[in-house]
C-alpha cells in the first residue's frame, strides 16, 4: 500500500497550494462529473432559468457508493445527478428509464435535516419536491416533447438536432433525455457564489455530514490508527470523466474468488484503508494525472514529487527538458546551441543548467513517484510500474538517460535540437508511424526501465530502428531524417562504452564508421554535381543505402563506378570542391585496418553515426546568417 500512503501524503501537501491556472485537488466525498444542463433557483427553491451547457466537468457532491455507482439501481449522487434522478415528472413525461426519484429525495432530505444542513442544498430540495424539473425543462427548450407530449429520444435530422441531443451519448440510434445531468446555481443574498460546484462551505458542510454516516471500525493500513470509517467502496474515474476501472476493489460475493482465506466480501481483512485516506489518495493521483502525466489511450504513466514540486518529465526529449528546466529557473533567455564540433559540450551545458533548476527546488530527502497504470478490462485497473525514489537519484537517473542518448535531432523544419528523444518518438522510429496503441504501449512500457532504473536498451528495439533508417528509399524525407536522428542516439546509448562523439571523430578508424563516413562522401559528390546540371532527384548512395548496410564492400564497388561521371564533371566545373573531396577519400580509405575495407558483412549501426557525422560536416545546418550560394547546395 505504499502507493496509496504517497498518494496520500501529496494530497496534504498540495491541497490549497495547487498551481495558478490547474485544476484544483477535488475535496473527500465528491466527485467529478460531466454535466449538461445547468438550472439557477432563488434561495426559496423557485426556477428561474434552465440553459444547455454541453460537456462540463463539474465538481458533486458524492457518496461513497454514488462515485462508483453500476448495477440496476444505481445510487443516486446527494445534490447534482441526471433528470431520471433529480425529476418526479420524469416517468410522467414519457421517461424510458427507471426513476429513482424517490431515492434521490430521501438522500437529499436526510442531510438537509442534519446538523450540517446547507442553505443551497435545502433550496434544492424544496424546489425539487414542486415536481416539474421536467416541465421546466421543456418550458425553457432544454429538453423537447414530441407530438404525443412524451420526451423525444430521436432527432429527424442530426444536423439541425438541439445542443442537448448533440451531447448525450446514442444507444443504438436513441438518446435519453433523461440522461442528462443538472447541476445548481442557487442565488442567495449576500452571497456572490451562486454555482453549487464552487461553494466550498457547501462542500466542508457535505464531508461532515458524510462522515457521520460511516459506520465501518477498523484499523487502516496507511496511517496505522483505528478508525472509525473504514472504505467499504473506493474510486473510479481516476484518468478520466468516464473511466469505470478501479485500483482497489472488493465485491466477490458470488464468484468467491478468495474463498477458504477471507470470510467477507468487503476486502477489509485483506487490507483496510480508511474513507478520508482512499478518497485523498484517489483524488491526488486524479489531479496528477489531469495536470502531468503521459496517456496513451488507457495506459497513463504519472511522475511526482510527494512535496508537490515540479520535477523533469522522464517522458519528454532533451529540449522540453531544457524548456521546463529553464521555465523552473525564471530564465527568459536560453544560450543557443552550435551542432558543430562543441555540440556535445554545449548540450552538456545547457542540460546541467536545466536541471540546476529543478536541484534548486527538489533536496535528496524529497521522495520522487513513477507511477504506471493501465486496464486489461473496463472494471480492473493495474499498476503496471511502480519505482519511489529520492531527489537526487532521480535527477541523476534522468540526467544519465539524457547524456548517454544525446544527439542531433531533425524532427522538420521548425523542430531541430540536439538531445534524446522522447520514448513516443522512439517507439514510431522502432515500427512506424501507424503502428498499433497496443505495440505503442509495450514499447513505452519497456523504455520506462531504461530510464528510471538505468536499464540497458532492449537490443530488439535498436536493432529495429537501425534498420528503417537504413531503408531511407520506404520513408518520406522528413520521416527518415527523424529516424536516423533517433538512430544514431539509441545506437549511441546502447553501447555508451565506446564513448562516441556527436561531432566528426577523424580518429575512429573502426570499419562501420568509416564505411559510413564513405557513403555520406559519396552522396554528397553526387549531389553537388546534380546541382551544378539543375537536376533533382535521389542519388546513388541514398537508393542502395540498405544494401549498403547489409553488404557494404560488393555496394561500394557499384557506387564508386557511379560515381565517375559526376567527379568528371566536377573536375571541370568546381576543381576546388573535388580537391576536398579527394583529399577526404585519400585519408578515408587507408584508415581501414587490414582486411577490413574488402569485408561485406553486415554493418552496424555504428556506420549511421559515421555517415551522420560525416554528412554534418559537409553540409552544416543553415543559420539566420548563412547565405545558399551555388557552392553551398542544401539536401
Amino acid at each position: 500500500m505504499s502507493w496509496v500512503q504517497k498518494l496520500y501524503e501529496t494530497y496534504g501537501q498540495s491541497k490549497g497550494r495547487e498551481p495558478t491556472g490547474t485544476s484544483v485537488l477535488l475535496p473527500v466525498s465528491h466527485s467529478i462529473q460531466q454535466a449538461h444542463v445547468e438550472i439557477t433557483l432563488n434561495e426559496h427553491g423557485n426556477f428561474i432559468s434552465a440553459r444547455t451547457i454541453g460537456k462540463e466537468e463539474t465538481i458533486i457532491p458524492a457518496t461513497e457508493q454514488s462515485a462508483g455507482r453500476t448495477g440496476r439501481i444505481p445510487p443516486p449522487h446527494p445534490l447534482c445527478d441526471k433528470v431520471q434522478y433529480c425529476a418526479a415528472d420524469y416517468p410522467e413525461m414519457g421517461g424510458s428509464k427507471p426513476s429513482f426519484f424517490k431515492e434521490y429525495e430521501a438522500q437529499l432530505a436526510e442531510w438537509c435535516n442534519s446538523p450540517h444542513s446547507h442553505a443551497k442544498a435545502q433550496s434544492v430540495l424544496t424546489y425539487v419536491r414542486k415536481r416539474q424539473v421536467v416541465a421546466d425543462l421543456v418550458r425553457e427548450d432544454v429538453l423537447h416533447l414530441g407530438a404525443d407530449g412524451k420526451l423525444l429520444t430521436r432527432w429527424a435530422s442530426e444536423t439541425q438536432a438541439p445542443e442537448l441531443f448533440r451531447v448525450l451519448t446514442a444507444k443504438s440510434g436513441e438518446r435519453d433525455q433523461g440522461d442528462a445531468f443538472i447541476r445548481w446555481h442557487v442565488r442567495e443574498p449576500d452571497n456572490p457564489c451562486t454555482a453549487v460546484w464552487e461553494d466550498a462551505s457547501l462542500q466542508d458542510a457535505w464531508a461532515k455530514f458524510d462522515a457521520s454516516t460511516k459506520e465501518a471500525v477498523g484499523v487502516c493500513m496507511v496511517t496505522g490508527e483505528m478508525q472509525a470509517s473504514l472504505a467499504l467502496s473506493h474510486p473510479k474515474r481516476i484518468r478520466h470523466s468516464g473511466d469505470g476501472a478501479k485500483l482497489i476493489s472488493a465485491n466477490d460475493s458470488s464468484g468467491y474468488t478468495f474463498r477458504g482465506r477471507f470470510t467477507d466480501d468487503t476486502g477489509q481483512q485483506a487490507c483496510g484503508v480508511s474513507y478520508e485516506v482512499t478518497q485523498k489518495a484517489h483524488n491526488a493521483l486524479r489531479w496528477l494525472i489531469q495536470r502531468q502525466a503521459y496517456r496513451n489511450g488507457d495506459q497513463v504513466v504519472v511522475s511526482w514529487a510527494v512535496a508537490g514540486k515540479p520535477i523533469p518529465d522522464p517522458f519528454g526529449n532533451s529540449l522540453t527538458l531544457m524548456l521546463a528546466g529553464i521555465a523552473v529557473q525564471q530564465q527568459s533567455a536560453t544560450p543557443e546551441l552550435s551542432l558543430g564540433d562543441d555540440a556535445g559540450q554545449a548540450f552538456a551545458k545547457r542540460l546541467n543548467l536545466a536541471l540546476a533548476g529543478y536541484r534548486a527546488n527538489i533536496g535528496p530527502p524529497d521522495d520522487i513517484v513513477v507511477m504506471g497504470l493501465d486496464s486489461a478490462t473496463p472494471g480492473r485497473m493495474a499498476i503496471t510500474y511502480y519505482r519511489e525514489l529520492n531527489g537526487s537519484e532521480f535527477l541523476e537517473r534522468i540526467e544519465a538517460w539524457h547524456k548517454a542518448h544525446a544527439w542531433p535531432q531533425n524532427f522538420g523544419r521548425d523542430l531541430k535540437f540536439v538531445g534524446a528523444p522522447a520514448p513516443r518518438d522512439i517507439a514510431e522510429a522502432a515500427f512506424g508511424r501507424r503502428l498499433d496503441d497496443k505495440l505503442k504501449k509495450s514499447t513505452v512500457e519497456r523504455l520506462l526501465p531504461c530510464i528510471i532504473d538505468g536499464q540497458p536498451l532492449p537490443r530488439d528495439l535498436v536493432e529495429s530502428t537501425v534498420r528503417r533508417a537504413s531503408n531511407r528509399v520506404g520513408l518520406d524525407h522528413w520521416e527518415w531524417e527523424k529516424t536516423l536522428g533517433i538512430a544514431c542516439a539509441l545506437f549511441k546509448g546502447a553501447f555508451k562504452n565506446k564513448e562516441y562523439e556527436m561531432s566528426l571523430e577523424t580518429d575512429r578508424h573502426s570499419r562501420d564508421y568509416l564505411y559510413g563516413r564513405l557513403l555520406a562522401i559519396a552522396e554528397h559528390i553526387e549531389n553537388r554535381a546534380l546541382y551544378v546540371a539543375g537536376e533533382r532527384r535521389d542519388t546513388t548512395a541514398a537508393k542502395l543505402m540498405q544494401r549498403f548496410a547489409d553488404r557494404p564492400a560488393s555496394t561500394w564497388r557499384i557506387i564508386e563506378p557511379a560515381l565517375k561521371p559526376y567527379i568528371s564533371r566536377l573536375r571541370t566545373k568546381r576543381s576546388g570542391f573535388m580537391h576536398e573531396m579527394d583529399k577526404l577519400l585519400d585519408e578515408i580509405i587507408p584508415s581501414f585496418v587490414g582486411d577490413d575495407f574488402l569485408d561485406d558483412s553486415k554493418l552496424s549501426g555504428e556506420f549511421l553515426l559515421g555517415y551522420h557525422c560525416q554528412r554534418q560536416i559537409l553540409n552544416p545546418p543553415k543559420t539566420d546568417t548563412t547565405t545558399v550560394t551555388e557552392d553551398a547546395p542544401t539536401e
